[in-house]
């Protein structure tokens, strides 16, 4: 197979572009840069419930961006059935469509995995972004079908991509499958100045401390609060994101964070206010139960930031020795890590001035695209 010559799919995204997730900046990176490579792409978009809120929720018209086709497929929204239904239809569409490759991203979508391949289709690819079945968002059925999309992906896919290594030694431990380690990118960054977050929100470089993750139980947004709360500073705590089948959740943590008149929350956040909350803040904070391999912690290191996450592998393995991890679930390591870095200054300053250089060396799009080609072109 010519490289010059590849027909793509894409699909298991929610839509590009878009910042919804992890997954949709993926799939915008690949998709984009094979597209200036020659390569013909086209990535299958939900229909349906926008993660950036109802406003975005209108029917798109965009059928091209940078060089790659767009297609919207019917999305049954409910907890649990948009990744089916979305994947259910993507499948038909590329079953039947001229496509040398066939890329799912995220476990659940890859249940309908069998059918491209019954069809013969050449090769199928599947990019497990975590393990979604641990989510603790997800009802017995939602996480039944996931399960069962992890499984058809063991079972048919041509070539499994992870995004850590502990998810390589899951899937040999677990299915006895050999697995591709591919991490994310990430791109130098537009760093800005405070503009809009300070007439918006009051903040200025260094008043703040930045949590920025789709706002989801498995966040560990229940931790920060309140270990944050417990913590004497005039420093605010922002929260970033949207909710993902998670309204329930985003209202009960508003509700724990309501007494605390520091804390804040944006929602949804892109452009130049999320280029101005990267880049201003006196430390990131990522407190996850459970990640794949999580973009904003990159970018947030892109940025030249200190960050402070859990000690789950899948940050650790990132941060090395350029940032400070807390014990998964601890609120209170979390707060006692927290009040360090507020009293040591020069500690936060040591760990800014390594932390750009070393991630955008250690992970490139460039990289990644080079990776996945092989992939997809290996007999």
């Amino acid at each position: 197979m010519s490289e010059t010559s590849l027909k793509i799919a894409m699909l298991g995204h929610k839509r590009i572009p878009s910042r919804e997730g992890g997954v949709e900046i993926v799939v915008e990176e690949l998709s984009t840069h094979m597209a200036e490579r020659g390569h013909s792409v086209t990535c299958y978009n939900r229909s349906g419930h926008h993660v950036s809120g109802k406003e975005y929720d209108k029917e798109k018209t965009l059928t091209k961006y940078k060089g790659v086709k767009l297609k919207y497929v019917p999305t049954v929204n409910g907890k649990g059935l948009a990744a089916f239904s979305a994947s259910f239809f993507a499948s038909i569409f590329v079953t039947f469509g001229d496509y040398d490759i066939v890329h799912y991203h995220a476990e659940g979508p890859c249940i309908m995995m069998w059918l491209p391949k019954l069809f013969g289709k050449k090769r199928c690819i599947a990019t497990i972004h975590g393990l979604d079945h641990r989510r603790a968002k997800w009802n017995r059925f939602a996480k039944f079908v996931i399960k069962m999309g992890e499984r058809m992906a063991v079972r048919m896919a041509d070539e499994i991509i992870v995004l850590s290594h502990d998810m390589e030694v899951y899937f040999l431990k677990e299915y006895r499958r050999r697995t591709n380690f591919i991490p994310n990118g990430v791109s130098e960054p537009t760093v800005r100045q405070a503009q809009l977050i300070t007439e918006k929100y009051g903040l200025t470089k260094d008043s703040y401390i930045l949590a920025l993750s789709r706002l989801a139980p498995e966040k560990g947004i229940r931790y920060l609060i309140d270990a944050y709360k417990k913590i004497d500073t005039d420093k605010k705590l922002i929260i970033a994101g949207g909710s993902s089948d998670t309204e329930e959740f985003v209202d009960e943590m508003k509700k724990r964070a309501a007494d605390d008149d520091r804390i804040i929350f944006t929602g949804f956040v892109d452009g130049q206010e999320l280029e101005e909350l990267y880049s201003n803040p006196y430390m990131y904070v990522l407190a996850s139960d459970i990640e794949g391999m999580p973009l904003s912690l990159l970018e947030a290191m892109s940025y030249g930031n200190c960050v402070l996450t859990s000690n789950i592998p899948e940050c650790a393995e990132v941060i090395e020795d350029k940032g400070v991890t807390f014990a998964r679930g601890s609120t209170h390591d979390l707060q006692k890590k927290m009040q360090m870095l507020l009293e040591s200054p020069q500690t936060v300053e040591k760990l800014r001035n390594s932390s750009k250089d070393f991630i955008l060396s250690k992970y490139s799009w460039d990289e990644v695209i080079n990776k996945t080609l092989e992939l997809y072109m290996k007999e």
